[in-house]
């Protein structure tokens, strides 16, 4: 008899093996709204993910800036990706430093007038496997959110106008879902404030973060009803995913032709350095989905999470 772990093990299998003859399909001529003009920016993308979303972004016939925190290695998958004719660009970018973003901010201006897509890729993670340490929590959340969320307050003004709308897409996890089975938050309360779209706000999640953060130094976070996997990092995740959310509204009543779209999505568990290289997707499978958000045909849906092409619940 086969049980639960195996069927839903098997219907994966069977949606990555959909998804790998989804992406050999090319994307006709109608449904091609981009041209080579058409400026894709990739945080964190000399290796894993990031790499691989800013080779099959390039492969579509865009222009991707690649950053990296590390120039030397960035130059380096750059050239990669230029010796068999893509285009690519790299442009140095420590999302954690205000003065980096104010940097590159300024070089995306001045050398392309603005970019049309911005994928939020760079982050860390210091759990490998089952460990749980919550040591590195400020950094994490310092990373994965505030970092991410400084890029996109930087870039938003840079967005150019579009009839098919700008895209912002940011990677997450399923760790961070607020209605997931495993892992989710048990705070009630928290868990429907964070829920209700009339009362998530920036201030919401930062006082949650806060929260976190100070029960971590006294060690209460371990009875506060927190996860209980990848802690610090399925909290940054969650932030992420509220945040999608809570930007997607705030942007929703822009004026047609300057409309930007922003969505996020787990990639699974990637066989990449974060996860030690024990993942159970590869990075072609797990980059798919933020390059299928990315290109969606005219404006996309607004706000939302998805896994393997498909929209999930937060």
């Amino acid at each position: 008899m086969v049980g639960g772990k195996e069927r839903s093990k098997e219907r994966r299998e069977k949606r990555l093996q959909e998804i790998s003859l989804l992406r050999t399909i090319p994307y006709s001529d109608h449904r091609r709204w981009w041209t080579s003009e058409t400026i894709a920016v990739v945080t964190g993308g000399n290796r894993g993910i990031g790499f691989e979303i800013t080779r099959q972004l390039a492969g579509h016939g865009l222009t991707v800036v690649l950053t990296s925190r590390d120039t030397e290695v960035g130059i380096e998958a750059v050239k990669v990706l230029q010796e068999v004719g893509l285009l690519v660009e790299f442009h140095q970018l420590d999302i954690v430093d205000p003065q980096s973003i104010l940097d590159f901010a300024e070089w995306i201006q001045e050398t392309h007038g603005g970019l049309d897509i911005l994928v939020n890729n760079a982050g860390i993670n210091f759990n490998v496997g089952s460990e749980n340490s919550i040591e590195h929590a400020e950094q994490v959340i310092r990373t994965n959110y505030y970092g991410t969320k400084s890029v996109i307050e930087a870039m938003i003004p840079l967005m150019r106008p579009s009839p098919s709308g700008a895209r912002i897409v940011n990677i997450s996890s399923r760790l961070g879902r607020l209605h997931g089975k495993k892992n989710r938050i048990e705070d009630d309360t928290l868990r429907e404030q964070l829920s209700n779209e009339e009362l998530l706000s920036e201030e919401l999640i930062d006082d949650t973060l806060k929260t976190f953060i100070e029960q971590t130094k006294d060690g209460s976070w371990i009875n506060a009803g927190w996860p209980q996997t990848s802690t610090d990092y399925s909290i940054s995740k969650l932030a992420t995913n509220c945040y999608t959310r809570y930007l997607a509204r705030k942007l929703s009543d822009r004026a047609e032709g300057e409309k930007i779209c922003v969505n996020c999505f787990c990639p699974g568990w990637v066989k990449t350095a974060m996860t030690g290289w024990n993942g159970n997707v590869s990075v072609e499978d797990a980059a798919d989905t933020g390059v299928w958000l990315a290109l969606l045909p005219e404006q996309p849906t607004n706000g939302k999470f998805y896994a393997e092409r498909r929209e999930i619940n937060f």
